[in-house]
This record gives C-alpha cells, structure tokens and sequence, in this order.
C-alpha cells in the first residue's frame, strides 16, 4: 500500500469533509482516506497497482474541491529567485500569479524591496525550466537562485540600473529645461524672434528622444503589461506621457484642426519631457533608498574573514576560509577575527560578541570554551578547532534566516496586495472619465484640457508606494534585531509580536541562570566561614553533583584550594563524607546527618528560614559534630528584574511557569518581581497553560530556552528562545534571542511595535495620498478655487511617493536609537 497528503481547498465546514472522505473511499483501489478540516488535508492510503495519485486529485475535483499532492517530509523545497524589472506592487501581483500558475509551485511570495521571490515547490512536479519561462514571459528579468553566486545579482543589477538611469536622467534633465523654455517662448526674450511653427518642430525634436529613450523603460513594461492583459505602474506613466506628446505634436502638424484657426493651441512637450525625467528621479532615490534597507545583510556578511590561520602538521599555513574543514586546528591572534565556529584547545581570551548577541561586553574564553565566526579576539592568541564550517556556522544560519525573514511578507501587506491587483485599471477608467466629463460636461469643450487632467490622474496614482510599504519596514526591522541579538524568523512574526498582553517565562534556565550558586555560609561555633568552605570544598570536589560543583566554584572564587582527602564515599541522594586531616568531615542533606546520629541543633533552625525562601541547604560536620551550613539557591539573571519592569511599563502582564513547588516558585518570583505564578506545572502540561490562557483572550508570548518548552513556544501566539538553549527550542520559536539577556525581550516587543507603527503609517500615507491625489487631479477643485494640477507637478508628488515611503521605514533606525536604553 502505498500513502499519499493531499491539500485540499474549498472546505468549508464538516459536511465537506464527509463529502471528500466517501467519494475517495468509492474509488477502486482506496484502503482508507482521512480529511482533515483543521489542516485542510486528506490522508490517503491505496494500492498503486489500481489506482494513481492522479486519479485520487481528479476524484477530489468530481466532487467539487481543488487538490495538490504534498511532497513527504522533506519533499518540498524552498528557493529564493532574485528577479529584474518589477517597479509597483501590481508588478509583484503579476509574478506571483505567474509563478502560482507553474506546476507543481505550491506557494510563491514576492518582496519588491528586495526583487525576490520565495518559491515552495515540488521538485517532483516542477521543473526551473518552467519557473525561469513564467518569469520572463510575465515580462521580468530571471537574475539567478538567491544564494548561488558570491554577490548578489540583485544588488548588482541594482546598482547597473542606477548607473543607467543616471546617465538618461541627466540627458532627460538638461533636455527638458531646453524644452520648457522653448515651450514659454513668449516669457523669454531672446526667443521672441524665433518663428512659433519653427520652435514646434524644434520641440518635437528634442521631445523624442526623451519619450522614447529615456523613457523606454515604462514604454516597454507598458507593453509587456499589455501583453498580459494587465495593467501597472508604467502603463500609467507610458499613457500619460504619450498622451502629452501625441497631443502635442499633432497640435504641431495640425494646429487648425484644434484651434478652428482662432488662435494656438497650447502644447505639452515640456509636460510629456517632465514626467519621464521625474519619475526616473524617484526611481534612481527610491533604489538608493532600498538600498540602505539591507545594510543588516550587508554588515553580516562581511563579518567571516576570507583567510584562517591553520595548523597542520606542526606548520602554520594562511588558507581561504572555504578550504577549512572540520577538525581543523586553527589559530587565533590578538585583533583577529574568527573564521568558523569551534572550541578552544589552548590559551585563553576575551572575545568580542556584540555583532552576533548584542552584549557589548567581552565574553571570557577558557579551553573547553565555544567561539563563533565573525567574533574578534581581543586580548590573547589561542588554538580552536573547528566544529561547523561554511554553511554550518552560527553567523551563516544567522544570515540565512534574516535573508529569509527579510523576504517574507506580513499579513498586512495582504490587503496592500489585493487593492495594487485592481488598481490601476481602476485609476485607468478614473482618467478616462475624468478627460469625457472635461470635455463633453464643462461648457467650452476645451481639448487640451481635457487631456490635461486625464494625465494628471494617470501620473498621480501610482502604486509604488503601496507595494513598498511594508516590505521596506521588514527588511529595516528584521535587520535591526539581527544587529542587536534578536533574530525574528519572518514578516508574520514581527506583526503579531505588537499585540501580545501576556508574556510567560520559564523559570529554570531562562528567568535564572540554570545553576545553583551558594548564597549564604552559616559557620558553627569555634569555626569560620572560610575553614567551613575548605571543609565542604575538599569533600565535593570528588563529586559530579550540581550542588557540589557549585560549592567547589565557591571555594575558587575566595581563593580556597581543596585539600587531599582520604576514604571518600558518597551515598546519592544523601551526602559524602571523608577524611580530611585527620578528622572525618560529613556534608549532604539534614536527613543525612540524621541517620549519621549527627543533631543539627541551632543549625536546623536557620535552614529552615532558608528553605522557606526558596534556597536548598547543605549541612557539613567534623568528627560527629555540627560545622555549618551552606544554603544554595538558582539565582535570577542580573537583567530579569529590569526586564519585567520594562514589561510591566510597556502594558504586558508578566507570568512564571515552573515544574517547582510552589514556595520555591513563589520565592523566586518575589525576587524578580512578578505577582502571577504558574507553579508544579509538568513540562508536558506547560503548552496546556497556554492555551488555556488563550482561551481568556490574552495573546500570549512565551519564553523558554530547554527542550521541554518547546510544545509550549509552539503553542504560544510568539515563541521566544533564549539562544543559549537548546537547538529544539529555537527552531520551535518565532523570535530567538542570541544571548541570555532578558532585556532583549522587551526590545524585540518594542522592535515589533514600532515596525507595525511605520508600516501603518506607510499604509496610511500611501492610501491617503491617492485617495486626495486623484482627485485634486481630476479637478474637483476647480470649481471652487479654480485650480487644476500641472501633470508635471503630479510627476514629482509621484516621485516623491515612493521615496517618503522607503525614507520612513529607514526612519526605524531613528526610533530604536531612542530605544536603545532598552537592552541595557
């Protein structure tokens, strides 16, 4: 038998479901079939022998629903194309209407600020061939898989394009002037004895190569859009400069037939020059501008260095970093940067992290210890050897995941999607009714303005800057938190990060530091604190006990050194006990010196005031006789505090969840000041929590760093991973941290916030400028102020459009400054 996924759409409640299971299990050769409403997916098992997938999909579409065959796990691939040629968001509604039509392409997500799209396909079902010929047949450039080349073809066909449009920029520019002084002859007195017919001519002239060479660009993206039956931003700019000029110049052969021999009639030239010399400005800003938005991508991938010092057979050798391997030894000078993940062998160093974990301050580093690539070494040399190389490394996942993060789209570009789709054909019946009401409704019947109006509107009402609005603040969000620790997987992700009013911690590992540390030293009578330490020290250094770790890094920390011992033996779960200078020494629990026949006494009394606040206490004894106590606890993190506080300011309610019981729980709490505790909570029962919390409306974050918190970051509306957990935990989340500074996860929610404030204000501006823009220029001001928009002057507030759009999201930057307190 063999078992097959299918997706399916057009369910639209349980009736439906039962409608799919029945007419796939009457198909001859169904063992079973299982539809899924939640998933919208059918699982089917059958005998290949009698029946194929193809069948199975048909079958599915008799019954009235659509069908794809899922690839198993694995199956589906996900690919970046980099693509030429798009301006406006009808031009990404194009390529992925063209790309969803492929074969076997599952989904296909295009991003205008960076001229990628994101494919999910089934290599099984697609081939390139097909997906390059949708592309170039929807009338775009195919640049090459995102990834495959050293640079970046996008950024290189960005930067060619702009040299380009420069060069017809400044040709377009100095024409144009000529052309608006020979078009207000009359204003100019050096001109006035050039005969009018002669300087018509001679502005038809100069016009030409401006409409058609400088503004080739928006003639041929008109006729590919023609050609697709559709209709963008260069349909607009062709229509309207077209118009200006074929008006003008027949004007210049025909003048009676416009003005019935009664006077001149008015030419455009200068209008139909302007507004190709214009819009090309906006788009050479606009692509300047665009630019900037990925300066986070840029500032990573210079971080690897190209060379790596590696030592092989006793000789040190300077290699290309793509040649090391892993187990290579490798070494390390002061100031240099490190070219691959690994861990030290020799020496020690403090390593500067910032650029992947946004901690300023340098990290120690001792053998045993892990370095990344990209992180510069400060004050010593020191040998590592390579544990991830190229594609493996840290740094490398960091960029791929921002790559991808910055080439996805937020929900709320959806609704910007759907009104680019309709648009412009809207815009298009505007202007035409808008030239027929000026001359066939307002008395004079005046051609010329007529036509100046219809131009005015199809010039104002580009959608540039609809599509442009949100992938810009994107890719300047995303970017922004890569550059400061925080990795945000995604477009959705930062969007729904805005709303959150809950955010839950996990206790262990993540609020504190996921190790005992000793707090307090109670001595006995007769005995100091520091002769009690090198007592318990000496004792537990032979122990792999966290407790007895902890009481050991102590003792190193005040200059105690463990002193031989003789007849150790340990009993788990009790204590250990040796002889230590003659005398036997005991440590462990109140219970183990209990059934030593040992009295705690007064001892007994303080740790229970210790217990009840949270901490854990080790009792030690010499010779039969109490010594001391040493009370232990997991310390917060310094930054937990602040960081609630933050929080706390910032609207949200902050909530603990812990498998402890509750008076640890609560003791812990006290310390970092949050009020609400969710204690001796099963780490299977925490993703429970969640969803029962959003069964009361809250929107909940929530952050952990183990494996066991997993279930829950996944159940949560944002998952947020401590980056010095576990690789289960991260790849769970939404958002993950690169450090273990808390303060992080009030400025990713910032981060969130202040993204989605610039997308709605980009939105706004976008829609609203349309919204009034039209309008002024289909002349409903006129009657009553009698003013008319030049098409010139509709050109430039075109330009200017795309740019304030791209500006404003650059604008993030300006408000994290101002934010930067945030993380400390």
């Amino acid at each position: 038998m063999a078992k097959s996924t299918i997706a399916i759409e057009g369910m639209s409640c349980a009736a439906c479901v039962r409608r799919v299971e029945e007419g796939l299990k009457s198909l001859e050769g169904v063992s079973s079939a299982a539809v899924n409403f939640a998933t919208s997916k059918a699982t089917v098992e059958y005998d290949p022998a009698r029946v194929d997938e193809n069948s199975i999909r048909g079958r599915i579409v008799e019954v009235g629903y659509e069908a794809r065959l899922e690839e198993p796990a694995g199956g589906q691939k996900n690919t970046a194309v980099l693509i030429g040629g798009m301006t406006c968001a009808a031009c990404v509604r194009r390529v992925e209407n063209a790309l969803k039509a492929v074969p076997g392409v599952e989904n296909a997500s295009v991003n205008l600020a960076t001229s990628r799209a994101t494919l999910a396909y089934s290599p099984r079902m697609a081939d390139w061939s097909s997906i390059r010929n949708a592309i170039e047949e929807a009338g775009y450039q195919y640049l090459g898989i995102h990834g495959e080349e050293a640079e970046d073809p996008a950024e290189a066909a960005r930067a060619s394009e702009i040299v380009e449009l420069k060069r017809k920029f400044v040709f377009g520019a100095v024409l144009s002037v000529v052309i608006m002084a020979g078009t207000m002859q009359h204003s100019i007195p050096f001109l006035h004895a050039f005969p009018r017919p002669a300087m018509l001519y001679l502005l038809l002239v100069l016009t030409t190569p401006v409409v058609f060479w400088v503004g080739d660009r928006f003639l041929s993206g008109a006729l590919k859009a023609l050609r697709q039956k559709t209709a963008d931003m260069n349909t607009l700019v062709a229509l309207g400069s077209l118009s200006a000029y074929i008006y003008s110049a027949m004007a210049t052969f025909f003048p009676n037939f416009f003005t019935e021999g009664l006077s001149e009639p008015p030419v455009y030239f200068d209008g139909a020059a302007m507004i190709i010399t214009l819009v090309l400005l906006g788009r050479i800003l606009e692509l300047k501008a665009r630019g900037k938005t990925s300066e986070a991508i840029k500032k990573l991938m210079k971080l690897t260095p190209k060379t790596a010092r590696v030592v092989r057979d006793g000789e040190e050798m300077d290699i290309p970093v793509e040649e090391v391997v892993g187990g290579d030894v490798l070494l390390v000078k002061p100031g240099g940067r490190i070219p691959t993940d690994g861990r030290l062998l020799s020496g020690n160093s403090t390593v500067n992290e910032s650029m992947l974990t946004g901690e300023s301050m340098p990290v120690p580093k001792n053998s045993g210890d892990e370095v990344f690539a990209g992180t510069i070494n400060q004050s010593g040399s020191f040998t590592f050897t390579a544990t991830k190389v190229g594609s493996e490394t840290a740094l490398a996942q960091i960029i791929r995941l921002v790559e991808e993060a910055q080439g996805s789209k937020a929900p709320i570009q959806r609704f910007a999607d759907k009104v680019a789709s309709v648009f412009v054909p809207i815009v298009v019946v505007i202007a035409v009714l808008t030239f027929l009401t000026w001359y066939f409704a307002v008395p004079g019947h005046v051609l010329s303005r007529a036509l100046l109006n219809f131009v005015s509107v199809l010039i104002i009402s580009c959608p540039c800057a609809m599509g442009l609005a949100t992938p810009t603040a994107v890719m300047v969000g995303t970017g922004l938190g890569a550059e400061n620790g925080i990795l945000i997987k995604g477009g959705e992700s930062l969007e729904r990060a805005h709303s959150l009013n809950t955010v839950i911690f996990d206790k262990t590992g993540t609020i504190t530091q996921g190790a005992p540390e000793v707090t307090d030293i109670v001595a006995a009578e007769g005995m100091s604190e520091a002769e009690l330490l090198r007592l318990a020290a000496s004792v537990e250094a032979l122990s792999e006990h966290p407790l007895a770790r902890a009481i050991v890094k102590k003792a190193e920390q005040g200059g105690i050194k463990p002193e031989t011992v003789y007849g150790f033996d340990s009993q788990a779960g009790f204590g250990s006990q040796a002889e230590i200078d003659g005398s036997v020494v005991a440590i462990g629990s109140g219970r183990f010196l209990e059934t030593s026949g040992i009295a705690a006494g007064e001892l007994g009394a303080r740790a229970a005031e210790f217990e009840k606040s949270g901490k854990t206490c080790v009792f030690v004894a010499r010779d039969g006789k109490p010594a001391g106590l040493l009370a232990l606890a997991d310390t917060i993190r310094p930054s937990a505090q602040r960081a609630f506080a933050l929080l706390k300011r910032m609207g949200l309610e902050v909530l603990m969840i812990t498998g402890d019981r509750r008076e640890t729980a609560l003791a812990i709490a006290r310390q970092a000041g949050i009020e609400r505790v969710l204690s001796e909570v099963l780490p299977g029962d925490k993703a429970g929590e969640v969803r029962r919390l959003q069964k009361e409306g809250r929107v909940t974050a929530m952050v952990g760093d183990g494996i066991n918190d997993a279930p829950a970051l996944t159940a949560a509306d944002i998952g947020i991973a401590v980056g010095a957990g576990s690789d289960v935990a991260i790849e769970a989340s939404d958002i993950t941290l690169m450090s273990d500074n808390l303060l992080l996860v009030p400025a990713a929610i910032k981060l969130s916030m202040l993204s989605m404030r610039v997308i709605k204000q980009n939105l706004f501006w976008a829609f609203f400028y349309n919204t009034v823009g039209i309008p002024v220029a289909a002349g409903v001001l006129y009657p009553f102020f009698g003013i008319l928009l030049n098409p010139m002057y509709a050109a430039a507030a075109m330009a200017l459009s795309s740019v304030s759009v791209v500006s404003n999201a650059l604008r993030l930057r300006l408000l994290w400054k101002k934010q930067s307190s945030i993380t400390g």
